[in-house]
């Protein structure tokens, strides 16, 4: 393992990240921070309490997952699209590096500024409304797997992508209205049966749900449900990335 090579890859795209700290970090918060004002007066007073949880603290596992999930899928596909566009991957991809170390380094990068962020969103809803973790080690743990996923998710896109177009396509089209409509600002048990019976097709549900039970033990769907797609769709990102490396998709050329 050339670990000097993913130091390397790792600490270029952390650089990026202070080099962009408004867009990076501060206006995701401020935007989240709306979301609880705005959600929390308009809508919290007319919804008290939901499974025996405040309307506002209710929501903040929600807003937590929403932005770590479009920011990790953004920082992954923006940071190995970039090369590609600029010509550059060529240089990565001739040097004496493995795709596993490539990847590592990419994808480590894109998750940690994703945590990060999740961490300063948590740290922000404690000024808005009482927090109280039941379970810690879970919390992180869906942290990191969401993370990480959705950055894998994002570097595929990345490499999918041949344009910025398509670069937003698939997060703006697809993974924001499954997030919103998995859950972040309502409890899936809130809805008719049908709709609940279409809505558990959702992945993000499990993500959430998961999220929310390591908060207040309160959940739509079962824990080792939320583990286990969460970890499904962990394998089938990997998969996808080894094929790519295999085949030289959209790396060839």
């Amino acid at each position: 393992m050339n670990f000097t090579a993913i130091r390397a890859i790792y600490l270029f795209e952390m650089a990026r990240t202070w080099r962009t700290l408004l867009q990076s970090i501060v206006s995701p918060v401020i935007s989240t921070s709306l979301y609880f004002v705005v959600f929390g007066a308009a809508i919290g007073s007319r919804i008290s309490e939901i499974q025996g949880v405040s309307y506002g603290t209710f929501i903040v596992p929600g807003l937590v997952m929403l932005s770590v999930l479009t920011q990790s899928i953004s920082n992954a596909s923006f940071g190995i699209y970039f090369p590609k566009f600029v010509g550059t991957i060529y240089e990565i991809l001739s040097a004496p590096v493995s795709y596993i170390e490539i990847v590592i380094g990419y994808v480590g990068a894109a998750a940690t500024k994703s945590i990060l962020l999740g961490l300063i969103i948590l740290g922000t809803a404690g000024l808005f409304v009482p927090l109280h973790i039941h379970h810690p080690f879970w919390m992180l743990t869906f942290l990191v797997l969401t993370a990480v996923t959705f950055s894998l998710l994002g570097f595929i896109i990345g490499i999918w992508a041949d344009n910025f177009e398509k670069l937003q396509a698939i997060p703006l089209l697809v993974v924001t209205p499954l997030t919103f409509l998995g859950g972040s600002f309502y409890s899936v048990n809130m809805l008719p049966s049908g709709w609940r019976t279409i809505t558990l097709f959702n992945p993000v549900v499990y993500l959430i749900s998961g999220f929310r039970w390591s908060f207040y033990e309160i959940a739509d769907v079962s824990l080792g449900a939320s583990v286990g797609l969460t970890l499904a769709f962990l394998a089938i990102c990997l998969v996808t990335i080894w094929w790519i490396f295999k085949t030289g998709y959209r790396l060839r050329n």
